[in-house]
């Protein structure tokens, strides 16, 4: 099965030139700071106008392996709440992005849960968007996209302990990418200061304050589930702490300070 991309011309260019010239535009920034082999990392997922260049920072200062995990929210009530695509491809503008058969396989195995779903992957963007990055900075890689929608706390653990179950069982390295972006429609002012009590918790690698904290303050950040399987995950692989790259908000480009959404850029070595 191939999936097509759903927000190709929307999130980003649809044409395969204006993709590459904008994604080297993003990712042609001199760094400082040498890249890491990073057990994970937070990364935003709006359209590439407002946070492509965050999403390059982070980008920049990891090493992408062979293979990639990528976590995400289901921003749409259709398909399963916890849903997984074990087989086929993903096409943008770019090519072909295979996914991991038997990576993808290990994971449904050690997390009965998730379910093989291609309805909740149709029109979701919050993976899609990480994909051209991939693209452009691997040689090769392989992926398993997995969604995420209106789970308990539980379910959650559930998933991060499975994803490092097999992580850990494997000796080649294998990143774990949780997208998300942070506090939607809110003024700036206030945005800032919700977005950093979320930031925090993960920072400190808390999967249980970042679900309460979230619920708690009425944090509207799309991706929390995935980042709470995420911690869940680099606490089991022996992560001691995260490195925030940046923050920013809609506002910083549009202007509008009125109702703005945050977006955070966290490593996780």
């Amino acid at each position: 099965m191939i999936r097509p991309p759903a927000v190709a011309g929307r999130f980003y260019p649809g044409e395969p030139e204006r993709l590459a010239s904008q994604l080297d535009s993003f990712l042609a920034v001199p760094s400082q700071e040498q890249r890491i082999r990073a057990r994970a990392c937070v990364v935003p997922h709006a359209g590439y106008i407002y946070s492509g260049k965050l999403a390059a920072a982070v980008y920049l200062r990891v090493e992408i392996p062979p293979r990639v995990i990528l976590i995400g929210p289901r921003h749409f009530p259709r398909g399963a709440a916890l849903a997984i695509l074990s087989e086929g491809a993903w096409q943008t503008p770019l090519g072909l992005a295979q996914i991991d058969q038997a990576l993808a396989g290990k994971i449904a195995h050690a997390c009965p849960s998730l379910r093989e779903d291609p309805v909740a992957h149709s029109t979701e963007h919050s993976l899609e968007v990480q994909v051209p990055f991939l693209q452009r900075l691997a040689t090769s890689f392989t992926f398993v996209p997995v969604v995420i929608g209106p789970v308990q706390y539980a379910e959650l653990e559930a998933l991060g302990r499975a994803l490092a179950e097999v992580i850990l069982a494997d000796p080649k390295p294998i990143l774990l990418i949780a997208s998300s972006d942070m506090n939607h429609y809110e003024s700036d002012a206030v945005t800032r200061v919700k977005d950093r009590k979320a930031i925090d918790c993960i920072l400190a690698l808390e999967p249980r304050d970042l679900y309460d904290t979230v619920r708690r303050e009425n944090i509207s950040m799309c991706g929390y589930g995935a980042a709470v399987a995420m911690l869940t995950a680099v606490r089991q692989l022996g992560a001691s702490q995260g490195t925030l790259v940046g923050y920013a908000t809609s506002g910083e480009v549009n202007g509008d300070l009125d109702q703005v959404v945050g977006y955070a850029g966290i490593i996780i070595p």
